[in-house]
């Protein structure tokens, strides 16, 4: 079998939409649209790659990128590793050099068989925020419970889990109703941490599932549209998330945490290894600050999760 190392980009322009690519009808996945990019070459690295394929096929030049996703796919005649970078910064006006359309779409409004089925991952890691706040303490005290998420929501956090094992299911409803709407308030994304069958008619953005439940999934649960998550804690957790079509994956832990004190922590290096072939945008979560960011996206994450980190600040 092949095996195929391919660099792409994803620019952004001012107005949040993505450059996409048309691929030529009469090549493998032709007719769907792409992420501009190519193969990188013997002796490359990812950044060279990356640098030499955009000014090819666009015209541009790179400035600034970071990485966003790897990929493993395997098309049955060969295996891709789509190499996934964001361009934070580049010079030039992005033109279709190789005869190829070229469109500009915000992540939302991104149809995913519009795209080869390697690429769908991204247009979910696209679709996340870097930051994602899991709510502390103490959710008993609602005005000051709801006070601290309206001030993380005023800070920038544009993903939160209710996490609020201590109440029942009609106390967790009651509060769950008051936290989306100040989510809405601030175009955030509310995702419930709770069964399912207990959350019917309670408003939301979405789901999280512990591990446990994500174990004893056959498929994908909550409706349609809902952004659903689930807790991990290796690598056979994150491959039943991947096989259920999640949109993310928070694996922990990375660092010794207060919450789980006998837990063994990964480390970046054992979170690394896990992510790499994870087929799914991961979040990093366990002892971490805002400090660790930059740390977490060069070690493949997508950002970074937290309680403390974010709840406390």
């Amino acid at each position: 079998m092949k095996n195929i190392h391919v660099m792409a980009g994803a620019i952004t322009d001012g107005a949040g939409r993505i450059l996409v690519a048309k691929r030529p009808d009469h090549v493998h996945q032709g007719g769907l649209w792409e992420f501009p990019g190519g193969k990188l070459e013997p002796g490359e690295t990812p950044e060279q790659g990356l640098a030499r394929e955009l000014d090819e096929e666009l015209g541009i030049r790179v400035r600034a990128s970071r990485p966003l996703i790897r990929i493993h796919h395997d098309y049955g005649d060969r295996h891709v590793l789509l190499d996934v970078w964001r361009i934070e910064e580049y010079a030039g006006i992005p033109e279709g050099r190789e005869g190829q359309p070229l469109d500009w779409l915000h992540p939302e409004t991104m149809d995913p068989a519009l795209f080869p089925a390697a690429d769908r991952p991204i247009i979910n890691a696209l679709r996340l925020p870097s930051r994602f706040l899991v709510t502390g303490a103490d959710p008993r005290r609602t005005d000051d419970f709801l006070n601290r998420l309206d001030r993380a929501l005023a800070g920038g956090i544009r993903l939160v889990q209710l996490r609020a094992h201590e109440l029942d299911d009609d106390d967790y409803a009651a509060l769950a109703v008051r936290a989306h709407a100040l989510c809405e308030r601030h175009g955030a994304r509310l995702l419930l941490n709770r069964d399912p069958h207990a959350l019917i008619g309670v408003p939301r953005h979405g789901l999280h599932l512990t591990a446990h439940t994500l174990l004893n999934l056959t498929e994908r649960p909550g409706k349609p549209h809902d952004l659903i998550g689930a807790s991990c804690h290796d690598a056979a957790q994150l491959a039943q998330a991947a096989r259920l079509g999640l949109d993310y994956a928070l694996l922990s832990p990375v660092k010794p945490t207060a919450t789980h004190p006998h837990a063994i922590p990964l480390g970046w290096p054992g979170f690394a290894a896990l992510v790499d072939p994870a087929h799914l945008p991961v979040y990093a979560l366990g002892g971490l600050t805002p400090d660790d960011l930059d740390q977490a996206i060069r070690h493949g994450a997508q950002g970074i999760a937290g309680i403390r980190g974010f709840w406390d600040a």
